[in-house]
């Protein structure tokens, strides 16, 4: 940290260093981690990534979290091992807050 500006972005120019106040919403990447941080709320935030959708060739991948889907139970025919492969399914998309659990 900057002794005296704990927060601020820091720049070495040719007129030596220059500090930038940081305010809500200003994103900066961060080469010695690779990541990009963004300040919200008076702190830093790193690696997150905030939006509505991810769109990949034009096309959404990622959306909104859907409502909860419950794991396969019941019936006349069991086949335990789909079962398992769905549940480990729901397991994964749950785990990754694609889906409440």
């Amino acid at each position: 940290m900057w002794a005296g500006k704990p927060h601020y972005l820091a720049a070495y120019t040719s007129g030596g260093w220059r500090f930038v106040a940081p305010f809500d919403g200003i994103c900066a990447y961060v080469k010695g981690i690779d990541e990009h941080a963004i300040y919200r709320s008076g702190a830093w935030e790193f690696g997150v990534l905030r939006g509505s959708s991810i769109l990949i060739g034009g096309q959404q991948v990622v959306g909104a979290r859907v409502a909860a889907i419950a794991s396969p139970a019941g019936g006349t025919t069991i086949d335990s091992e789909a079962r398992a492969a769905i549940a480990a399914a729901l397991g994964a998309l749950r785990q990754h807050g694609l889906i409440e659990t």
